[in-house]
C-alpha cells in the first residue's frame, strides 16, 4: 500500500528522521575508517598496493554503479523494503569483513556492503522527501547532510580508535550494532511509500545504467595510477561513453524509463545537478590533498589529521542542527543561498591554500569557511534536485544526487591529484625526500610539494566557485520562469 505525505507531515517524522540518519551513518563511517586501517591490513593480510586499491575501489565502484537502479527499485517496491535489506546486506557484509581471512574474501564483502550502502543512500533521502511538508524538507535535508559531514569526520577517529584498542577487522564489526538498532527501528517506524503506478522494471536501462557508471568512475579512480592514455583507463572509458550513450538513447524510447531525461530540461533540476558534481568535485580533491597536506607537510600523524579537519564538519553540523541553515536559505532563496555558501567554500579553499604554509591557523580559518559555504550550499542542492522530480520518483532522485556526488568525488580527486603531480615529480612526498642526499634538496622537495598543492586547491576553488555561480543562474532563472507562468495563469 502507497502512503503519501499529508499537509502536516507523518506524525513522526523526527523519530523517523533520526532512524534514517542512523541508518545513513553506518554507510558514511565505512566511507572513511577503512583509509586509517591500511597499514595495518598490508601488515597483517599481507595485502598488496592492488588490494588495497580494490578492497577501497570494489566498494565505490558497486554503490556508485548501483546508486540509479536502487532508487528506481525503492520507488516500485517500497523504500521502506528497500531501506531493510540495505541494512541487512550491509550489515552482512561488515560481518564477513570483520572475519575474513583473506584479501579476496574482504574485496567480495566490500563489493556486498556496496550493494547494502547504494539502496541505503537512495533510500533515506527518498523517505524524508515523503514524510515532511515542502516546508519542513530543507530543514530536513540539512540535517541528512549534516550526518554525512559527521560521518566524513568521525569516522577516521573512529577507525584510530578502533585500531589502537583492537584487531583491524573491529573496524568492520563496529557496523554491526548500529545496523541492527537502524533495522528493528526501520522496521517499526518507518511509513511504506512506493510508486503508485507501478511501472515495470526497466531492466535493460538498470543493467546500461550500472555498467557505464562503474566504468566511467573505474576510468577516472585508475586514471592517476595507470595513466590517463593508457590502454586499460582509455579502453574502459570508451566502454562508459558506448553504455551510457546506449542508456540514454533506450531511456528515451521506453514508455516507463528508469531515469526520465526530461528532468534534464528543467532549469532547477540542471542547475542543481551542476552544483553537486563541482561541488563535490573541489571538495572531494582538496580534501583529499589538505589530509596530504597536515600529515607530510606539517607532520601530524593520521588521527590527528582527523582532528585537525573536524572543525570542518562541525560546522555543518552546527549549522544545520540547529536550522540555522535552513532559516537563512528560506530568507535568502535557493539560488542566493547556494551562490552564497560555494563562495564562501572558495574562500575558504583559498585560505587553506594560500596560509596553509604558516601553519594550522590558516587551515582552520578555512575549515570552518568550507564548513559553512557547505551548511547552506549541500541541502538548498539537494533540495533542489528533489524538488524538481515528482514525488513518486524520490528514489531516482536520491539515485542522481548520489550518482552525482560519486563521480564529482572521484573526478575531483583523481583531476586535482594530477595538477599535483604536473608540480611534483616525485611518486609521493615520503618518496621524494628519501631520495634526497641533503638538508637543501629536501627543502626544495618539500617546497615543490607545498607549491603543488597550492595549485591543486586554488583550482578545486574555481571549480566550486564556478559551480556556485552556474548553478544560483540556471535556478534563478527557473524561479523567474515559474513565476511568470503563475502570473501569467
Amino acid at each position: 500500500m502507497s502512503t503519501s505525505p499529508t499537509l502536516q507531515g507523518h506524525s513522526r517524522r523526527w523519530i523517523v528522521l533520526g532512524v534514517i540518519c542512523l541508518a545513513q551513518l553506518t554507510v558514511l563511517l565505512d566511507n572513511t575508517v577503512l583509509n586509517v586501517a591500511i597499514p595495518s591490513l598490508t601488515r597483517e593480510l599481507g595485502a598488496s598496493t592492488a588490494d588495497i586499491q580494490w578492497m577501497i575501489n570494489a566498494y565505490s565502484l558497486v554503490q556508485s554503479g548501483l546508486l540509479l537502479t536502487a532508487g528506481s527499485a525503492a520507488d516500485r517496491y517500497g523504500r521502506k523494503k528497500m531501506l531493510i535489506a540495505g541494512l541487512v546486506l550491509f550489515g552482512a557484509g561488515s560481518l564477513i569483513a570483520g572475519l575474513a581471512q583473506s584479501t579476496g574474501q574482504l574485496i567480495a564483502a566490500r563489493a556486498g556492503m556496496g550493494v547494502g550502502g547504494a539502496l541505503l543512500i537512495t533510500t533515506t533521502l527518498a523517505v524524508v522527501m515523503q514524510i515532511f511538508t515542502p516546508e519542513e524538507q530543507p530543514r530536513a535535508i540539512g540535517i541528512w547532510a549534516a550526518v554525512n559531514a559527521l560521518g566524513f569526520a568521525t569516522g577516521p577517529l573512529l577507525g584510530g580508535f578502533m585500531l589502537n584498542h583492537f584487531w583491524w577487522g573491529a573496524i568492520f564489526l563496529i557496523n554491526l550494532p548500529v545496523a541492527a538498532l537502524a533495522l528493528v527501528a526501520a522496521t517499526v517506524l518507518v511509513p511504506e511509500s512506493r510508486n503508485p503506478r507501478g511501472d515495470r522494471p526497466d531492466l535493460l536501462g538498470a543493467l546500461l545504467s550500472t555498467v557505464g557508471m562503474a566504468a566511467l568512475v573505474y576510468a577516472i579512480i585508475s586514471g592517476p595510477a595507470h595513466g590517463w592514455t593508457s590502454g586499460r583507463v582509455l579502453l574502459t572509458a570508451a566502454v562508459a561513453v558506448v553504455v551510457l550513450t546506449a542508456f540514454a538513447y533506450w531511456e528515451n524510447r521506453v514508455p516507463y524509463p528508469m531515469l526520465d531525461l526530461d528532468f534534464f530540461r528543467d532549469r532547477r533540476f540542471t542547475g542543481a545537478v551542476t552544483g553537486v558534481v563541482l561541488i563535490t568535485f573541489g571538495m572531494a580533491g582538496s580534501l583529499f590533498l589538505l589530509t596530504q597536506h597536515l600529515q607530510f607537510v606539517l607532520g601530524y600523524g593520521p588521527l590527528e589529521a582527523g582532528v585537525r579537519t573536524a572543525p570542518l564538519a562541525l560546522a555543518i553540523v552546527a549549522l544545520n542542527f540547529s536550522g540555522l541553515a535552513a532559516k537563512w536559505t528560506a530568507r535568502l532563496g535557493a539560488p542566493a543561498a547556494i551562490a552564497l555558501g560555494m563562495v564562501l567554500m572558495s574562500a575558504g579553499l583559498v585560505s587553506v591554500a594560500v596560509l596553509a604554509t604558516e601553519g594550522y591557523a590558516g587551515t582552520l580559518w578555512g575549515l570552518v569557511l568550507i564548513g559553512t559555504g557547505a551548511a547552506l550550499a549541500n541541502p538548498a542542492m539537494a533540495h533542489a534536485i528533489m524538488s524538481a522530480i515528482p514525488p513518486e520518483k524520490a528514489g531516482v532522485g536520491a539515485g542522481v544526487n548520489g550518482t552525482l556526488g560519486e563521480f564529482g568525488n572521484g573526478l575531483g580527486v583523481a583531476v586535482l591529484g594530477a595538477v599535483l603531480s604536473s608540480r611534483f615529480a616525485a611518486v609521493s612526498l615520503p618518496v621524494g625526500l628519501a631520495a634526497a642526499t641533503s638538508a637543501e634538496e629536501r627543502r626544495r622537495v618539500t617546497d615543490s610539494f607545498s607549491a603543488g598543492l597550492e595549485l591543486s586547491q586554488l583550482v578545486g576553488a574555481a571549480a566550486v566557485l564556478t559551480g556556485g555561480l552556474l548553478a544560483a543562474a540556471l535556478l534563478w532563472r527557473a524561479e523567474r520562469a515559474d513565476s511568470g507562468v503563475a502570473v501569467a495563469q
